[in-house]
């Protein structure tokens, strides 16, 4: 008989919102171009620009926007290589917690999701070049909670977009 691994109760996402046809022409421009002007989208959305900046200004405070950043290229700044690791924690019920604190920290970690299935975690990481990356892979086996981990290299960014569809 195996011991249950104990997770906090995952938090409920908000419930979706009923986003109106202006709004969803607004945020599909700002996702594209988030320095495009009120008069543009007055224009689009046939609102005026008052109108508009009201608009924005509710979808912030709703978290509907969350911010607005520069996109950077990372192949650019060096970061050549992009790996992808399946990672399979110990069956412990506190190693969730531990590796959910843990593995955001963990320099060149760009991105961690929690899983259900075989693999429990899936890490990105972005690495400089194959010591950078032997560095962080190393970081990661040498944690008690991991049980295993498989790291992929991508060959080639096939796409990669972060905007939220508005259909």
């Amino acid at each position: 008989m195996g011991l249950a691994a104990t997770r906090p109760k995952p938090k409920r996402p908000d419930e979706p919102k009923d986003v109106e046809r202006p709004d969803r022409i607004i945020l599909e421009r700002l996702q594209k171009d988030d320095k495009v002007s009120l008069g543009d989208l007055a224009k689009k959305t046939g609102l005026a620009s008052s109108s508009v900046h009201y608009r924005i200004k509710r979808l912030e405070e709703e978290g509907i926007i969350k911010g607005y950043h520069a996109i950077v290229d990372p192949v650019k700044l060096g970061y050549d290589i992009l790996a992808v690791s399946f990672i399979r924690s110990r069956y412990d019920p506190k190693s969730y917690e531990r590796l959910s604190k843990a593995l955001p920290k963990i320099p060149g970690i760009w991105a961690v999701y929690f899983l259900m299935g075989d693999t429990d975690y899936v890490v990105l990481i972005r690495a400089k070049n194959r010591a950078d990356l032997n560095r962080i892979v190393y970081e990661l086996i040498s944690m008690k909670d991991i049980e295993r981990s498989d790291t992929r290299i991508v060959i080639e960014r096939l796409k990669e977009d972060i905007a939220v569809p508005m259909d």
